[in-house]
């Protein structure tokens, strides 16, 4: 069928092409397609006689009856394919939008996500500032369900020359977060990339992930940190997605390096002791 993109298939509903591709199966529809032939399936209008005028034209050119009505069943299966994927993925912005653009704003999803949550939590994020309020619908919500665990992974650096041990810079760590970025009465887990905090001279590796993860169903991919500039101001973009595969694969990736030691709890803050 070449030319499909202009083809008035294209227009027919789901039903319409199951209908039609079962009367082709069952000898109900053959050649010649008339507008009124094909009346059962396609309403009234400029549609139903572009449907007759393409089918008769598909027939004439040695297209068989059953061939179209496969080819009708598979415009119709991709096309059920595609809502369901499109249903499953959404578009987040943050900043400026072009007139008409309906996106959600990263605040917004967040917070919806903590505000569902009710067995798990992993949050990744490069830095954290003014946490206090972008965590306080997680804080509240691990308050209200004392089964909720939260697993928070983030970037905890050693600044060019920082003379510190590992510890010090940690408990510098712990004791801001309880103190400026967390509101609630139950504390997270929260996890770090030993090797930012290398004495080693030179470039050092960074947690620089950012994404949300909530009760293994749905996953927030985005290049938004857990900071006031990124969730409200900046330029941000990322993918919400309804996949319990991908939001598994992600838990277990990060359970796994917490398993393996490649990232370890910060102590005092939940799993860090």
């Amino acid at each position: 069928m070449n030319g499909t993109e202009g083809s008035p298939l294209h227009g027919l509903s789901n039903a319409a092409l199951v209908g039609l591709a079962r009367a082709l199966e069952a000898a109900q529809l053959a050649a010649p397609i008339t507008s009124l032939s094909i009346a059962p399936w396609v309403p009234a209008g400029p549609l139903r006689e572009a449907t007759a005028d393409e089918f008769q034209r598909l027939l004439a050119a040695g297209m068989q009856p059953s061939h179209l009505a496969y080819a009708l069943r598979l415009l119709c299966t991709e096309r059920v394919a595609t809502e369901r994927a499109q249903g499953r993925v959404e578009l987040v912005w943050t900043g400026p939008e072009p007139d008409g653009a309906a996106n959600r704003d990263t605040r917004v999803v967040v917070d919806d996500l903590f505000r569902a949550a009710r067995r798990r939590v992993v949050v990744s994020t490069f830095v954290v500032y003014q946490g206090r309020d972008l965590f306080r619908t997680l804080a509240q919500r691990m308050d209200e369900v004392p089964d909720l665990r939260a697993s928070i992974f983030v970037n905890v650096p050693r600044r060019e020359g920082d003379p510190r041990s590992e510890a010090e810079i940690l408990r510098e760590f712990a004791d801001n977060f309880r103190g400026s970025e967390w509101s609630g009465k139950r504390l997270p887990e929260v996890y770090y990339d030993p090797r930012a905090l290398d004495v080693t001279p030179g470039p050092r590796a960074c947690l620089h992930a950012k994404c949300v993860v909530v009760d293994d169903e749905r996953a927030f991919i985005t290049s938004a940190n857990f900071t006031e500039a990124a969730q409200v101001r900046n330029v941000e973009v990322g993918l919400l997605v309804a996949d319990a595969f991908l939001a598994r694969a992600l838990t277990r990736q990060f359970d796994d390096l917490v398993a393996d030691g490649s990232f370890r709890g910060v102590p005092g803050l939940g799993a860090g002791g």
